[in-house]
């Protein structure tokens, strides 16, 4: 197949660079093309749920994003109801605070290992697919068009998604019905006289985690702006005046998240008023605060949709292309990302001819349910903030039910991404199947055969996929002496047996990896 690329990402989010680090990484021709000249530096998402942190410590790229990170949050919340993730079983129990646009500098800026380019000011506006592949063009900034000829075509661009459109997947779902905005903000320190500058903060530093409560060190030195406050987790108790809440960025910005009767049945490209900002802050816990500018901001609302297909033939979907909803919880770009990271090696595996096209079809498989739980847990913690009588009676039943470890623990895992299954058809049963193996590190991006017994059935029937599976010893589930664990290169189990069961082990792997070659 003669093509210019083996995969064309439309979309430069942390969804499509993760994306392409993952198929630079197996050796895939890939290019970005993103319809922005440049980085914006606007950051909508502020956190790693602990499943991401997982993703990225698995390829050894959490480390660097935790010395860019602003603070550890050791609970998650469900409409504000603290949940414990000090009780879930990962080497993360925390949400790394962090803005979108440092993980988006990371992840581009390590797209040079791979020599894989980000062609910023290339907007996708139309494609076609044949059997062979998919011919694209691309707008450039001074008007001009281009062409590109890649195997697959994957949509990351946004909820508003071109590439979802042309292709004509139902977005089923329904609208927005509450509005909400969001603004990173200066306040004024209480010492500052008009006019007077700013002096003296840091954009950021390394954090360490302090024990107590739901609070964190936040990343600078404490200033009277509110600079170097911890974070703590939103108040979202139901208030006719509405919610509005301020998280410490670092050097003098907060970040403000308002929704009250202002923001309702504005459009959603109207700007966001200095006035409507100053009453937010009015409502914010703590001492007044004064504002200063505004950096930058925008609306939102919790209308929700799901694509009814994430892949038709050789284009796909990931991220607010395939899903859309409210930013209840800090879900949204762990969503994405972990749909990459499931996509990323099954994508590779095809385009190198790896293994059949039929892969493929288990992205959607996994992924679709996934994304509706997001769905449906997001709808239900936006109707839990609303000043409703019955929705705040069962607002205090939950929040009485989570005061019991093993409720709290079933919501905490929804939330944190840490209880994800995949299905695994036709694989012999076992507690670990289709679960992540948390602890595992697959740096190369290839699967791994965990056993404790070099010499076996198992470790010889992976030895004829050796192109595509490591053995490493007994790591983490891995540790009794009698079975051996096939895990994907997303960290999912895929098969569980005895050492001594190479025929099922053999199934797995063809399944997964392909016939051998």
């Amino acid at each position: 197949m003669n093509t210019d690329v083996d995969v064309l990402i439309a979309g430069a989010g942390p969804t499509g660079l993760l994306l392409a680090n993952e198929l630079g990484l197996a050796g895939v021709r890939t290019a970005v093309a993103e319809r922005l000249p440049r980085r914006t530096g606007q950051s909508k998402a502020l956190n790693l749920q602990p499943r991401t942190a997982e993703v990225l410590d698995c390829r050894g790229w959490l480390e660097p994003l935790l010395d860019r990170s602003l603070a550890l949050l050791p609970s998650g919340h469900f409409a504000g109801l603290p949940l414990n993730y000090g009780a879930l079983d990962t080497a993360f129990p925390h949400q790394v605070g962090i803005p979108q646009a440092r993980v988006e500098e990371f992840l581009e800026d390590h797209l040079a290992e791979y020599g894989v380019p980000v062609q910023r000011g290339r907007e996708l506006t139309s494609f076609q697919q044949d059997a062979d592949g998919v011919t694209a063009t691309l707008l450039g900034p001074d008007g001009t068009e281009s062409t590109v000829r890649a195997g697959y075509l994957v949509g990351a661009d946004g909820g508003r998604s071109t590439v979802r459109r042309i292709l004509g997947v139902p977005f089923p779902g329904r609208d927005g019905r509450i509005g909400m905005a969001v603004a990173d903000v200066e306040l004024r320190p209480a010492d500052e006289a008009p006019g007077e500058p700013v002096e003296g903060y840091e954009t950021h530093r390394r954090v360490t985690q302090v024990p107590g409560g739901d609070e964190v060190f936040a990343a600078t030195e404490a200033g009277s702006d509110g600079t170097g406050e911890p974070w703590h987790l939103p108040d979202l108790s139901p208030d006719p005046a509405g919610l509005a809440f301020l998280l410490p960025l670092g050097g003098g910005v907060h970040r403000l998240i308002l929704g009250g009767p202002e923001q309702q049945g504005v459009d959603r490209d109207a700007p966001v008023t200095a006035d409507e900002v100053r009453t937010a802050l009015v409502r914010c816990p703590g001492p007044p605060r004064e504002l200063r500018a505004i950096r930058w901001a925008s609306r939102f609302t919790d209308a929700s949709r799901q694509a009814e297909r994430y892949a038709d033939g050789r284009v796909l979907l990931a991220g607010d292309a395939a899903h859309i909803h409210a930013p209840a919880g800090g879900q949204g770009l762990n969503l994405g990302m972990q749909d990459a990271f499931n996509l990323g090696w099954k994508l590779a595996a095809v385009a190198r001819g790896r293994a059949p096209t039929e892969l493929l079809a288990t992205y959607h498989t996994e992924r679709h349910p996934v994304g509706a739980r997001v769905l449906a847990n997001t709808r239900a913690q936006m109707a839990l903030t609303l000043p409703d009588p019955d929705a705040m009676a069962v607002r205090d039943l939950l929040a009485d039910l989570l005061t019991t470890p093993e409720a709290n623990h079933h919501i905490a895992a929804m939330i944190a991404g840490t209880d994800i299954r995949y299905p695994m058809p036709d694989a012999p049963d076992h507690p670990l199947l289709g679960a992540r193996a948390p602890g595992v590190q697959l740096p190369s991006g290839r699967a791994a055969l965990l056993t404790a017994a070099p010499i076996s059935a198992a470790a010889a029937a992976a030895k004829d996929w050796g192109d595509q599976v490591d053995r490493l010893g007994p790591l983490g589930p891995a540790a009794n002496g009698d079975e051996a664990l096939l895990v994907r290169p997303d960290g999912h189990v895929c098969w569980a047996g005895r050492n001594d069961d190479a025929d099922s082990l053999r199934a797995a792997l063809a399944r997964w990896f392909g016939p051998i070659s």
